[in-house]
């Protein structure tokens, strides 16, 4: 059961890696997984020890199948770490999921799967970085997911600012951070600490790896010049399709067969059309319904048309991604070129909701460039978290002991 597993491609062109674990994509009867912690939106889950992690996702059958859930612990750089499960679980894992239910008055025919952590027989108990893994009935590798855990013991400070780099001034975004130790003391930081900078929760273009330029009293101060520095990217399209029968934003119209269609309005490249004030949610999804009360069981799938006015590239590929696929790069959403329509076509089952997207490209080197069609502004607003990792000399683990927020709404020179 569920034996093609999509394993998920990380492309990455100029920031560091510093992931050893990959996360595994799910087959397609598996959709729409939905993973948060304290928001609305399915988003990167980064959370407290006192707060609470929700997974939720669908199986496009009625057969009531068995999942159970596994959590690992790991470092800073993703490699496993030193911990027994006891060590980090208070309970235990391995369990079914019980929390089940069959959609309810909908064309495609799902179970959609529920669990919270912590719950009556699980709860963690140190910081660090998590992966959980679900399995089927066979004990076959579902797909996995990365959440991470901090301790508040420090805080951190974020600004956003423009390149320090000429060439890029107008194409790229730069972090500034100062951790504040107050509470904190950290043993000879340069050596012992770890941090990692997120571009709107998209873990595979995470930058890692940055020490402290300068240690100040209470404060190590992170100014790099380039080190720091992400592509502005541009604000992500969207489409909503909570009214299945009318067309919603995005949407030029609908049709219906065995289930119903959802037809997007006619993209085109934005790379040298200047930068154009746009908000979204910074690549995430809801699932949002109309006039239904239960998301999660009432809510349809619609077969959803995307097309992009692009000429045929002869060695580069063109996806759409986002958080509704983990930002994964696969045969799933790989983009094929019409020549009749002169454009590049897709179409994606999934679930009734709010929906950013991006149209990102792979050249021939197998290199991620998520600017290529959509275009790098220094103006785009990118939400941007800051994770500081601490293993102190002679522990046996890398501790989350901060975290920072902040967004380029407010970028300065």
């Amino acid at each position: 059961m569920f034996k093609n597993l999509y394993i998920s491609f990380v492309f990455l062109a100029t920031f560091l890696s510093f992931s050893q674990v990959e996360e595994v994509e799910p087959d397609d009867m598996v959709k729409t997984i939905t993973f948060k912690s304290n928001t609305n939106q399915s988003e990167l889950p980064i959370l407290s020890l006192n707060e609470r992690l929700y997974l939720e996702f669908d199986v496009l059958n009625a057969n009531e199948d068995d999942f159970y859930y596994v959590i690992e612990h790991y470092n800073y750089d993703w490699t496993k770490s030193n911990l027994m499960k006891s060590e980090y679980i208070k309970g235990l894992d391995n369990l079914r999921i019980v929390n089940y239910e069959n959609s309810f008055n909908t064309y495609q025919i799902y179970s959609n799967y529920r669990l919270q952590i912590p719950n009556t027989q699980t709860r963690l108990k140190v910081s660090g970085n998590y992966l959980i893994k679900i399995f089927d009935e066979d004990d076959e590798l579902v797909f996995s997911r990365k959440f991470m855990v901090y301790e508040n013991l420090t805080t951190v400070g974020l600004q956003i600012k423009r390149s320090r780099d000429v060439a890029h001034v107008n194409t790229k975004q730069s972090v500034d951070f100062v951790i504040n130790t107050t509470n904190f003391r950290f043993n000879n930081p340069k050596q012992t600490v770890n941090t990692v900078i997120l571009q709107n929760n998209n873990l595979k273009t995470a930058i890692s790896g940055l020490k402290p330029q300068y240690v100040l009293g209470n404060e190590l101060i992170y100014r790099y010049t380039t080190e720091s520095s992400f592509w502005g990217g541009n604000e992500y399209l969207y489409f909503e399709t909570k009214d299945v029968r009318g067309t919603n934003l995005g949407v030029q119209f609908t049709d219906l067969e065995d289930l119903y269609h959802s037809y997007l309005y006619l993209d085109s490249n934005r790379y040298n059309r200047g930068y154009t004030y746009n908000p979204d949610i910074n690549g995430n999804f809801q699932i949002t319904i109309l006039d239904r009360d239960n998301p999660s069981i009432e809510a349809d799938y619609t077969v959803v048309h995307f097309s992009l006015l692009n000429p045929e590239l002869s060695n580069e590929s063109i996806y759409v991604y986002g958080s509704y696929n983990n930002y994964a790069l696969n045969d799933s959403n790989k983009m094929v070129f019409n020549p009749d329509s002169g454009a590049y076509e897709i179409d994606m089952k999934l679930k009734q909701g709010f929906y950013n997207y991006k149209y990102v490209v792979v050249n021939d080197k197998h290199e991620l460039e998520e600017g290529l069609i959509s275009g790098n502004y220094y103006e785009t607003e990118n939400n941007y978290k800051v994770l500081v990792y601490y293993k102190d000399l002679g522990a046996r683990y890398d501790r989350i002991v901060g975290f920072g927020e902040g967004t380029s709404t407010q970028i300065s020179n």
